[in-house]
């Protein structure tokens, strides 16, 4: 069994089925293992030949990238998104490992990035952080659901105030309401509280990197989106040029275009139809979208270069939220200008050939 051999996994809790391809595509070996690291690497020292191995991107995807990178020749960690020949006729893990083998040989799979290991506590320090702030915005919109379900209204954060909660929560006349609305003010204040240890921790964590201060002096970043944007990003090396940057944070646009091409008294010509602008790209990193969207959005209203630049296309006649974009298509820009270079910021940066 010498030659390259194309491997798909199908990963589940308690197994995982694997198919392993020929050169020329034909099966030579199929079973099913149990997801136990010894039995996983009894499987691949078995084989010979140069191993290409693929999975698709889950629960089990980091613990099994750092459990085979040594051992084989190519691993790809798949996109699952990108993967619609898995849809295809019938389903079964013996079917998606074939397809994921038939995927990997032909050279079709979106690989998922892992890779630095020097920031795994830092992201999931950045992770924990940002699950316990999407936690804590889910329970102040379901206390302010309460007093609008009773027709009290609520504008502003002082119904969430310790100061003002006795006063609020007399607002409710229904006891078994106001029962339950004491319990949400608890989880909430539980949740503030572990937010900040976690704050702390993430920041203490990103100083251990030096870039966290050079992206810190960038306007509108500051210490806590700097070690986000570590963690997330991991390094800028990953991205070739800014606008791979653009599509990974979901603010690319896209086009859709058709007959491009016409021919004109037996000449070949370009159409001279317009591209269909569809808007920005829906497969992207959602957390990372957000820090550039609320990086653009403080930028825009405090005073700086950044701001400059915001009047500056405002003034051209750009509406207030493309303004917006094309600011936070800016500032990712510089982002990962200062991180490849290790320089501090430049306001030179704001050039228009670097937009």
């Amino acid at each position: 069994m010498e030659g390259t051999k194309y491997i798909g996994m199908d990963v589940h809790k308690d197994s995982i089925s694997i198919v392993v391809l020929n050169s020329s595509g034909k099966m030579v070996m199929e079973c099913i293992i149990e997801t136990k690291a010894i039995t996983i690497l009894e499987f691949v020292h078995g084989l010979r030949g140069s191993l290409h191995l693929t999975f698709e991107e889950g629960t089990w995807a980091a613990w099994l990238y750092d459990l085979l990178k040594p051992h084989v020749t190519k691993l790809v960690v798949c996109d699952p998104r990108r993967n619609g020949y898995l849809k295809q006729g019938s389903k079964s893990d013996r079917n998606d490992a074939r397809k994921l083998a038939e995927l990997l040989r032909s050279n079709m799979l979106r690989p998922v990035y892992h890779g630095e290991h020097g920031v795994r506590s830092l992201k999931e320090l950045a992770r924990s952080y940002l699950t316990i702030t999407k936690d804590q915005a889910r329970v102040m919109t379901r206390v302010k659901a309460i007093y609008r379900s009773w027709a009290i209204p609520c504008v502003g954060k002082q119904v969430y105030g310790l100061r003002h909660r006795r006063e609020w929560l007399g607002k409710i006349e229904e006891p078994g309401v106001r029962r339950r609305a004491e319990f949400y003010y608890a989880e909430l204040d539980a949740l503030r509280s572990l937010r900040l240890v976690v704050l702390r921790e993430l920041l203490l964590e990103s100083k251990k990197h030096t870039v966290s201060t050079l992206l810190s002096q960038i306007p509108s970043i500051g210490p806590i989106r700097a070690a986000l944007l570590i963690a997330l990003l991991q390094t800028p090396d990953r991205f070739r040029s800014k606008r791979q940057l653009w599509a990974y944070s979901g603010l690319a646009i896209e086009t859709h275009d058709s007959a491009e091409n016409q021919f004109v008294n037996g000449q070949l010509q370009r159409s001279k139809k317009k591209q269909s602008i569809r808007g920005l790209n829906s497969n992207h990193n959602h957390d990372l979208k957000n820090i550039f969207k609320s990086a653009s959005a403080v930028a825009a209203v405090k005073s700086g270069p950044f701001q400059k630049f915001y009047a500056a296309q405002i003034s051209k006649g750009i509406r207030p939220e493309m303004a917006r974009l094309s600011l936070a298509r800016k500032i990712a820009a510089i982002i990962l200008t200062v991180w490849k270079k290790g320089a501090s910021f430049d306001a030179s940066y704001l050039n228009p050939q670097t937009a």
